[in-house]
């Protein structure tokens, strides 16, 4: 096991600064996934722990060694990339054990540790097959099972899962993190996809336009998101963002379309200020017109088979509910909307920072006052 310190690392390509302020601790043992849309840095940052692009600035430190002057086989680390890098020409057995045959490890201590690392990640039965015999899954748990014969003090993701079918996807991601359990490495995990994210992690990294937005557990970053990007990369679906002016004299936003939303502020706001109120779906509720904290008009309905989502417009703002059961709305419907105060996040419109958590100013508090 080895625990990665990245401090103040930056990337430049010439006089385009791709990378800066990366300051990061992953701990011994920790299961590190690093969560961000193309191009925003998550790649080149992994590639760089892993010795396969130069530091530009800061340092890189692996099992307490800064590694910024190490070629990528003296840093301990086994990388997985998304094209798997089988040889084609080389059986699974050959495949897996490559790197102990250039380590010149005698040929039968090699072939023991090939077939129980074949084994624990249920390949036993394809030794003898070359990779265009195997499915996507099969060459993936090879490029896996060759990682992990090497026994690294890091294992590296790139974007493993990419190329996998929807259902195989899932497959993998549960035996990604079983085998993670299992040897206790060090892991670090690169996708765009948040559903591997939030299932995969210990802990998220969610990075920006070469900046890192939040660190955090996935039930952190899911409770309570600290920028409007990352409030709306994840979660899906997508939460909710209803604009609105803050109004300090009653403690609350009044939004665009002329409704009141109590809230409780855990930081300064001016009065006037422009605000975005996230609310995500599930945290919303469809009642009688009249009932509610707005009513709004039914636009389109999905189903989802044991709940449905509702696709309402409050004016021109689109709002989404996810309901439990399967209400009969068509469109046109005019609904109320009763959002859980509880859960609400306020964020300030300019600097997209999240000025808002913890209990609501109870509405009925609020009912008696004119907007």
């Amino acid at each position: 096991m080895a625990e990665i310190i990245i401090r103040n690392a930056g990337k430049t390509y010439g006089k385009t600064t791709i990378m800066q302020g990366i300051d990061l601790h992953i701990h011994n043992g920790e299961f590190v996934v690093i969560l961000g849309p193309s191009g925003c840095g998550k790649s080149s940052l992994l590639r760089m722990i892993a010795g396969l692009e130069d530091i530009s600035t800061g340092e890189i430190e692996i099992a307490g060694t800064v590694v910024n002057g190490l070629e990528p086989r003296e840093r301990g680390c086994a990388m997985v990339f998304q094209n798997y890098a089988l040889y084609p020409h080389m059986t699974v057995a050959e495949n897996i054990g490559y790197a102990l045959k250039v380590a010149r490890v005698p040929k039968a201590e090699r072939l023991a540790r090939v077939a129980a690392t074949a084994s624990s990640v249920g390949l036993g039965d394809f030794l003898d097959r070359r990779p265009g015999q195997l499915s996507g899954g099969q060459r993936q748990r090879v490029a896996m099972a060759r990682a992990i014969i090497r026994e690294p003090k890091v294992f590296l993701f790139d974007e493993p899962l990419s190329n996998l079918d929807a259902k195989l996807r899932v497959q993998m991601r549960h035996e990604i993190r079983r085998i993670h359990n299992q040897i206790k490495a060090t892991s670090v995990f690169v996708t765009h996809d948040q559903h591997e994210g939030m299932t995969l992690a210990d802990r998220l990294v969610v990075m920006n336009k070469g900046t890192i937005e939040q660190i955090g557990t996935p039930a952190e970053i899911y409770d309570h998101p600290a920028s409007l990007y990352v409030a709306g990369f994840i979660g899906s679906p997508a939460m909710n963002m209803l604009p609105g002016t803050y109004r300090s004299n009653r403690r609350g936003v009044l939004l665009e379309s002329g409704a009141f939303v109590p809230v409780a502020l855990t930081s300064e706001l001016g009065d006037a200020a422009l605000v975005q109120v996230g609310v995500r779906p599930e945290h919303a509720e469809l009642v009688l017109p009249g009932t509610g904290t707005f009513d709004a008009r039914v636009d389109v309905v999905e189903e989802l088979g044991p709940a449905r989502l509702c696709n309402l417009m409050l004016e021109d703002i689109p709002v989404s509910v996810l309901t439990d059961g399967r209400p009969d709305l068509r469109s046109g419907t005019v609904v109320g909307v009763r959002l859980d105060l509880d859960r609400l996040h306020l964020y300030d419109a300019t600097s997209g920072r999240r000025v808002q958590t913890g209990a609501h100013v109870p509405l009925q508090a609020m009912a008696a006052q004119t907007i």
